[in-house]
């Protein structure tokens, strides 16, 4: 019997902790990280759940003549604002996983 109650308690302390996840997972969506590139003439916003916001392009970038330009300046800023929320989701849920070896999970 006595191992019922470790169970029940154990069962207990994985739905707080779920619980906890489920409002790490919130508060990332909330997030706002930015990325820019060209020196902050081009910005992408994303979210902590690595979802694009907003992306600004100030005019004096935008070329007819020199289009592939403009490309790979969004896609540096894109890439800069999604490695940040790889970061700060690696850093919040990764309190949750500590110790456990869960490649991939987050």
């Amino acid at each position: 019997m006595r191992g019922m109650g470790n169970m029940q308690g154990m069962m207990k302390q994985m739905q707080k902790m779920q619980k906890k996840m489920a409002e790490a997972q919130e508060k990332l969506t909330e997030e706002r990280l930015e990325g820019a590139a060209g020196g902050g003439m081009v910005k992408v916003i994303v979210s902590g759940d690595k979802k694009v916001i907003d992306v600004i392009i100030d005019s004096s970038v935008v070329d007819p003549e020199d289009v592939e330009m403009l490309q790979d300046l969004v896609v540096i800023a894109t890439n800069e604002a999604m490695a940040k929320a790889e970061e700060l989701t690696n850093s919040t849920m990764g309190q949750f996983t500590k110790g456990l070896n869960l490649p991939g999970m987050f």
